[in-house]
């Protein structure tokens, strides 16, 4: 294959350029080559660097995330044991209520038997002052029937009396007793009711920490989320320097290779150069030996023929595909037929890193410039998806074609200007059939920072 490359005159690239011309020129390709090689090295150890300073930061977002569910679970479990302790306060306080209840039931009672004995001895007062006091005495005394009725009469009068004190004194503890329980009560639901307060503010509380430790827990969630989508981007990212570095040890290998058939064919061409000139000279000098032995001959006739042939060859390339587009002049082709169904920018608050080009039914997808495959894989955003990395006049290219249905190019593969390498598609995050095209001036990245806008390049 590279025989028939080297007599294309360079038609397929081998390896990421193609310079037929003096030695000097590939050795400045190889040189360009392996500068490339170290600088993805160099930018594979940094995002390998990134990936594990990456992980790191997962590992503690996630620890602090951890803690912060179990600080939720033991707020949680004091947020149950005060709502437990509420309740038993609930219930203290519905008790002491019915309590109250019930007291006034008894005041109620105490106040009537007050009621009745303050009206018993406002009678007697009433009586004892329009009698004018010591009058009842008197009355007893000369009303008495005999000296026994008089001693009768003197023991009824001495016990009403004390019946009074009795009744007032009564009266009083009656009166002290109700104000007694009336205030105890009353205490102890203000009591109650103070506990209460303090455990329904320190269950606010609670449960204002819970939500603050809930808000965190979103918070790390998402940032993790984030470094985690990072770290995948920086994976994929990896994977593209990895494969871009095969690519080029392929290119450089391929290229010194070619190199060395170049030369042979040189020695050789040189050494039938030489081989031919000196049959010639041989047989000049056969010829000239054979005419001095013929010096007696008589001159003869001679007669030369002249043979002309004409040839005429009509060749005719090989039929393309009806939709495939046809390869432009230019350093970039049209990677497929179609129209322009979306163009590089913002779209749908995203960077867009490229265009899409739409047609339907079976559209070859053909590879935009000559170079190596450097990754041909099935991408759950990409779909199936073949990155080209292209060497042209010393600028490292690539080319990213997305969505396919199906791929004809696989790692490593040397692809021609205009080469097939797929089917347009409807494959990854896509909604229709089209092809995602993007050109990057220089290596892919997951920030897509070397991205141009290929129409600036392809023929429109």
């Amino acid at each position: 294959m590279k025989k028939n490359i080297i007599a294309m005159n360079a038609t397929i690239m081998i390896g990421l350029g193609s310079i037929l011309a003096a030695p000097s020129a590939y050795a400045e390709s190889i040189s360009d080559l392996e500068q490339k090689k170290a600088s993805i090295q160099e930018k594979r150890s940094g995002v390998e660097a990134d990936i594990s300073t990456t992980s790191e930061k997962i590992n503690k977002l996630q620890n602090k995330q951890l803690s912060a569910e179990e600080q939720i679970a033991a707020i949680e479990a004091e947020i149950a044991a005060s709502t437990k302790k509420i309740d038993a306060k609930n219930a203290e306080i519905t008790q002491t209520k019915e309590d109250i209840e019930g007291l006034k039931a008894e005041i109620k009672v105490l106040q009537d038997r007050i009621a009745k004995r303050n009206d018993v001895l406002k009678e007697r007062a009433l009586s004892f002052q329009e009698s004018g006091g010591d009058l009842n005495y008197v009355e007893v005394l000369f009303g008495s029937s005999s000296f026994s009725d008089l001693i009768d009469r003197v023991g009824a009068v001495a016990a009403i009396a004390e019946a009074d004190r009795e009744i007032l004194k009564q009266h009083e503890l009656d009166k002290k007793e109700l104000e007694e329980k009336r205030k105890s009560v009353e205490k102890k639901l203000a009591s109650l009711e103070v506990a209460k307060a303090e455990l329904l503010q320190i269950q606010k509380q609670q449960k204002q920490q819970k939500q603050q430790k809930a808000a965190l827990v979103k918070k790390l969630k998402k940032q993790t989320k984030k470094e985690e989508d990072s770290k995948m981007g920086l994976e994929e990212e990896k994977a593209n320097l990895a494969a871009q570095e095969k690519a080029i040890k392929s290119a450089i290998n391929l290229e010194k290779n070619r190199l060395a058939e170049l030369e042979a064919a040189r020695k050789k061409a040189a050494a039938e150069a030489k081989q031919r000139a000196a049959q010639e000279a041989a047989a000049q000098a056969a010829q000239a030996a054979q005419a001095k032995k013929q010096q007696s001959s008589s001159n003869s006739n001679s007669s030369s023929s002249h043979s002309s042939s004409s040839a005429t060859s009509s060749s005719q390339a090989p039929a393309s595909v009806s939709s495939a587009p046809a390869v432009s002049s230019g350093t970039f082709t049209r990677p497929s037929s179609g129209y322009v169904s979306s163009t590089m920018g913002e779209r749908w608050n995203k960077k867009h890193a490229g265009v899409d080009i739409a047609a339907g039914g079976t559209v070859p997808v053909v590879a935009a410039a000559d170079g190596i495959v450097s990754r041909s894989y099935l991408s759950s955003s990409y779909g199936n998806v073949v990155f080209v990395t292209h060497n042209i006049n010393g600028q490292t290219w690539t080319t990213v074609y997305a969505h396919l249905s199906s791929r004809q190019a696989s790692n490593g593969a040397v692809v021609a200007k205009g080469q097939q390498i797929g089917i347009m598609g409807n494959t990854g995050h896509s909604f229709g059939q089209h092809l995602h095209f993007e050109l990057h001036k220089g290596e892919w990245n997951y920030a897509k920072s070397n991205a141009v806008n290929p129409l600036n390049y392809i023929p429109n």
